[in-house]
């Protein structure tokens, strides 16, 4: 779904635990940016926006160091799939199904993300 800049009023909501949770205003998402929210059980998200609208959600704990920083790592395509690479030690995750495109024996949550 793509949707205009200038819609203000939508709220980006994350499935978790069979129901939707309201998380952010959709214009607090810029186009390759990420925003860290805290979800009801205390665990924190990383949500991102690419330039074609589409939402994602993956855990914000980096496996590999224990810090809540994915929201804020750079996000790139890698053979036509979203990620975004860590802060701290630039590993990538997939950011559709949270898996490490750097060590496939590690992964983050990926949660369904929709903006209503």
């Amino acid at each position: 779904m793509t949707l205009a800049v200038e819609t203000t009023d939508l709220k980006v909501q994350l499935h978790l635990d069979g129901e939707w949770f309201a998380v952010c205003d959709l214009s607090t998402l810029l186009p390759g940016r990420g925003v860290a929210a805290l979800l009801p059980d205390g665990r924190q998200v990383a949500l991102f926006r690419d330039r074609n609208g589409r939402l994602y959600g993956i855990d914000n704990r980096d496996p590999f160091t224990g810090a809540a920083v994915l929201a804020r790592g750079l996000t790139g395509t890698h053979q036509g799939r979203p990620f975004v690479a860590s802060p701290l030690l630039k590993q990538r995750f997939d950011l559709e199904s949270g898996r490490c495109l750097d060590d496939e024996s590690v992964r983050v949550a990926a949660y369904e993300v929709k903006a209503s």
